[in-house]
């Protein structure tokens, strides 16, 4: 059992940074692979940045490619996402979700989730 806790979201003008951690519960943390989803009201949960079990290995989106970074410290169980050059339309609820699959393809893939952060980028 997995259980995960997003922090770091907030309001950030066009051009701006945040840094959003994806706290985890569990020994076996690093056995896992996590994927940032984001949700906007009426579109489906998609993934932007994917990481493997031993950070050796890292998906993105072609939308936040350049701009986004994900990284992982497994001695602190967390899960990093560091969003630069923001855009009003990176504006989502974004979402953990950590599993034993590549679950950065597929939200079907995903075991665990946390509970969300809000990130609003104005314009």
């Amino acid at each position: 059992q997995v259980q995960l806790v997003e922090s770091g979201g907030g309001l950030v003008q066009a051009g701006g940074s945040l840094r959003l951690s994806c706290a985890a519960s569990g020994r076996t943390f690093s056995s896992y692979r996590v994927g940032w989803f984001r949700q906007t009201p009426g579109k489906e949960r998609e993934s932007v940045a994917g990481i493997t079990g031993d950070g050796g290995a890292t998906y993105y989106a072609d939308s936040v490619k350049g701009r986004f970074t994900i990284t992982r410290d497994n001695t602190k169980s967390t899960v990093y996402l560091q969003l630069n050059s923001l855009k009003p339309e990176d504006t989502a609820v974004y979402f953990c979700g950590a599993g034993l699959r590549r679950v950065w393809t597929s939200v079907e893939n995903v075991d665990y989730w946390g509970q969300g952060t809000q990130v609003t980028v104005s314009s």
